[in-house]
């Protein structure tokens, strides 16, 4: 197994994942602004009152039951102890090494659900906040 030196071929990738990342995340913010409306009134909320579409997950998350809450509090949880979880030694830089195969389905799984739920809670949701089609 040869060595390939991670400046720059390791990070180029990285760079530029970062990148499109960034300029997708701009995009969507433009074609899809926080839903903001007039200074809340107390006395007459909006139904249903939506939540800006980053925070939408949590949203949707909590109105199937609130004890679905913990799942995103655990998860949060977890990325707060990263620093602290124990490492192996990494010999070379790789994507999806095998060891981590595991935990590489895991993020991308939660990352498919996330925005599975923002998609549900910003599309098919309508008032008294029940499942509606948006055709």
């Amino acid at each position: 197994m040869s060595r390939v030196p991670a400046s720059p071929y390791f990070f180029r990738p990285v760079k530029r994942a970062l990148l499109a990342g960034l300029v997708t995340l701009c995009a969507l913010a433009i074609l899809f602004p926080a839903p903001l409306e007039v200074a809340a009134n107390p006395s007459r909320p909006p139904n249903p009152a939506k939540s800006a579409w980053f925070l939408l997950w949590i949203q949707e998350l909590v109105s199937y039951d609130t004890i679905t809450i913990w799942i995103a509090l655990v998860l949060a949880l977890l990325l707060f102890a990263l620093p602290w979880l124990p490492v192996a030694q990494i010999q070379n830089a790789s994507w999806f090494q095998k060891q981590h195969r595991a935990l590489a389905a895991l993020v991308v799984l939660a990352f498919v659900a996330i925005v599975g739920l923002t998609i549900v809670g910003l599309f098919f949701r309508g008032a008294n906040w029940c499942l509606v089609t948006p055709f």
